[in-house]
């Protein structure tokens, strides 16, 4: 029995579709999802999400948002969700840059927190981008996008 998989941002739905595990970045660490899973509702925190299906792995850098589980459903409801092979690698250095620049600036607590947040959402894109750029083309034909999803990734966020 598949496991029916959605991701949605404020902006879009990042993902519909059957699959056979996903891995989440959880607020305390990684979680693992099976069909036939306890109910569960979580946090999410910064990181991966990983969804397989048929032999294939599909990414998505994640940030934020909740998670719900149930035996057959598992829902993602996150701030932003990027699918790897969609990443623009130079937007999320220049973005890896930018951040840099205001951790060497920042001053209050505040500003610190804003441009580590930032430093860790471009290292994320980078390291998928760059993950997604050494694999074989079709590596990632798994996954389905729901007919509404835009092409587009979501403003200043890569």
């Amino acid at each position: 029995m598949p496991l029916h998989l959605e991701i949605v941002t404020p902006e879009k739905r990042a993902f519909v579709g059957d699959v056979d595990e996903v891995i989440v970045p959880g607020s305390d660490g990684e979680l693992g999802i099976l069909p036939h899973h306890a109910p569960l509702i979580s946090t999410l925190g910064h990181g991966v999400l990983r969804l397989k299906r048929g032999g294939q792995v599909e990414e998505f850098a994640i940030f934020g948002g909740f998670l719900q589980v149930r035996p057959d459903r598992v829902v993602v409801l996150a701030e932003t969700a990027d699918l790897a092979s969609e990443i623009d690698l130079e937007r999320a250095e220049r973005a890896r840059r930018e951040a840099e620049h205001l951790l060497e600036g920042a001053v209050e607590t505040a500003d610190l927190e804003v441009a580590r947040a930032a430093l860790q959402r471009a290292l994320i894109r980078i390291r998928l981008a760059e993950r997604g750029a050494r694999r074989p083309r079709g590596a990632h034909e798994g996954a389905r996008r729901h007919p509404e999803t835009p092409r587009q990734g979501p403003p200043g966020g890569q």
